[in-house]
């Protein structure tokens, strides 16, 4: 795994914007780990703290911080999928269903991030964008890191009883289950879109 992560700067000191190679290599690269091929060990205390706190530095609009994480592992992820289990089968697709649930079985830590609505001024949209930067961060710092991670939300992110197993209150919504853990197997590129063909500049004319 990496080596240890930089603490995080004081406030109100400079960070300089400069360009970097090691950065741009990684974007470039950069693969999401199949969730089935997690497995132990994963992150432990310090690393985890570090990911969250690295997934924390993400845009945020009125420094809300509006979401929060779940951590699942060891005993209590095994309660939480046994128990999300027995919702499976009353799913659309029961066979489907209980297939999803293996990708949240086999890797050690998963990391539920749950967006939260807070009223106010910044809109509700900017706050649920958030929630997914935190997503998104959290993906980048782990492979950065080292671990094979995913990014997945499926039934069980929707289901409202499976969000009342996760303790979720009324306004807050899964935007994320982030798997962690070591990769047995190296991902391969896959196809990525054509940027050109989704991309217009705009015009006065």
């Amino acid at each position: 795994m990496a080596g240890s992560v930089p603490p995080a700067p004081e406030f109100g000191e400079v960070l300089p914007i400069a360009p970097s190679l090691a950065v741009l290599d990684f974007l470039a690269r950069r693969r999401s780990a199949s969730a089935m091929s997690l497995t132990a060990p994963g992150p432990d205390d310090a690393q985890l703290a570090d990911l969250l706190r690295l997934a924390a530095r993400v845009p945020d609009h009125g420094k809300l911080a509006p979401w929060r994480f779940v951590i699942l592992r060891g005993p209590a992820k095994d309660a939480f999928a046994e128990k999300i289990t027995a919702l499976a089968d009353s799913q659309a697709n029961p066979a489907k269903a209980n297939a999803a649930l293996r990708k949240l079985i086999r890797p050690p830590v998963a990391v539920a991030v749950i967006s939260r609505h807070i009223p106010g001024e910044i809109p509700e949209w900017e706050q649920r964008q958030s929630a997914s930067a935190v997503c998104q961060q959290m993906l980048l710092a782990a492979a950065a890191m080292g671990w094979g991670a995913n990014w997945i939300t499926d039934w069980y992110a929707y289901d409202p009883r499976a969000q009342a197993i996760l303790g979720l209150a009324d306004e807050e919504r899964v935007a994320g289950f982030l798997y962690l853990g070591t990769s047995t197997e190296a991902p391969q590129e896959r196809v990525r879109p054509d940027v050109a063909a989704i991309t217009t500049e705009w015009s006065a004319d």
